[in-house]
Formats: C-alpha cells, structure tokens, sequence
C-alpha cells in the first residue's frame, strides 16, 4: 500500500523516549520501587524500537516460554495444554490481562481501516469489557468494578500510519511493572502482524499509563 498519512504534529516528542523495551521495563521497575501501594500516575513513555525481537525481555516472571504463551493466547493462535499447565499463573496476570475475546476481528478491523482509509483515525482495538467468547456479559454499560474481567489494564490501542510507519499509541488503566514485559510482547506481535499486513514498517510506541505500580500487591489493581 501507499505509505499515505495525514500532515501531524506529534507531541510524544516531549515525552521521555526509551530505545527498547528493556530500558523502560528497568525504569518502571525503578520508579515504583517503593511496592505496596505505592503508585506513580499518568506517566507517558515512547519505545523507539518495538520490534518483537526488541521487546523481548525475559524475567524471572517470564522466562521466554511464559511471554510466547500468552501471546498466542491474547492474540488468539493456537497453544497446546501442555504450556497452558506449564506457565498460566495467577502472578503473572488473570483476567484483567485476558484480551483475546475477538481479538482476529478486532485486529482485521484495524487493518481494513488503515488498508482502505490510510488516513482514518478510526484504527483502534479496545479491551473494555470481557466479551462473550471469553465468558463475560459483553457490553461495557454492565461494567462491574468487582470482575477483574471486566476492568481490563489496557484499554486501547490507537493505531495511525505516519512518516511512511505504522505507529501506536496504548492506553492503559493499570500497568504493573512486573507485567509489563508481557503487556509490551503481545503489543509489539500485534503491532508487527498488522505492519506486515498493510506492507509498511513498524514505528514507535507510545505507552500512557494512568496507574503504574510494583507489582499486583497494590489494592484492586
């Protein structure tokens, strides 16, 4: 396709920007050293890099095979009982970080609107509630503050091609910065499948946090 984009200004240039995931992982991890129920609020950062082999990060949380199961789960490939056994743990994310309800539509959604309409606004794939598929009501109006299911970390993904690149910027409601390495796994395969999709190159990634805390010790994270 055409690398068509709208004229823009973006401000995420005043924004700190990191080279890779794992320098950001590192700095959340040292902003929100206190634990508990300390939280830093609304902080906003851009990876420069967010290729899936740059964000990558293997902790002891997640090892390598933990951060490729969960992204085939969240991107709705297919995974054997064997490594559901061997690495779904509750400390690693329940259902708040559940986002494969729909998720093949939701992605082609977003690839027919930048494909047909490169100038659209309108390429976003949002995780408001649990869908039907994955066991929930479905309809965000029933949201239930008690159902982690229905109170997802990241909210959306607003996906826009600009400079010839598809670019993203996330939204998240809570980010742990234990669980981050696998929030930015699946973002960064979601974002490369749709890149390849449209026959553009991947670009930056802005990641906004509105609550960004330790680990899941904090209160109704």
């Amino acid at each position: 396709m055409a690398s068509q984009h709208a004229p823009c200004r973006n401000l995420n240039a005043g924004f700190v920007h990191f080279p890779t995931a794992k320098e950001l992982y590192a700095h959340l991890r040292e902003i929100t050293q206190p634990g508990g129920e300390y939280v830093v609020r609304n902080f906003v950062a851009v990876i420069e890099d967010v290729s899936v082999a740059a964000s990558t990060v293997p902790t002891e949380l997640f090892p390598v095979g933990a951060l490729e199961y969960y992204t085939k789960k969240n991107m709705g490939w297919e995974y054997t009982p064997e490594e559901a056994a061997q690495w779904q743990l509750q400390e690693r994310g329940g259902d708040q970080g559940d986002y494969r309800a729909g998720i093949t539509r939701k992605i082609a959604n977003a690839i027919d609107c930048l494909r047909l309409e490169p100038l659209s606004k309108r390429a976003t794939i949002t995780f408001p509630f649990t869908g039907c598929e994955a066991g929930g009501a479905g309809g965000s109006e029933a949201n239930d503050w008690t159902v982690q299911g229905m109170n997802k970390c990241c909210r959306e993904l607003h996906l826009y091609l600009e400079d010839g690149k598809l670019k993203c910027t996330g939204i998240v409601r809570m980010q742990n910065a234990t669980i981050f390495v696998k929030n930015i796994h699946f973002f960064s395969t979601l974002l490369q499948h749709v890149a390849d999709a449209l026959g553009v190159e991947l670009g930056e990634y802005t990641h906004w946090i509105t609550n960004l805390c330790h680990d899941r010790s904090a209160t109704s994270c």
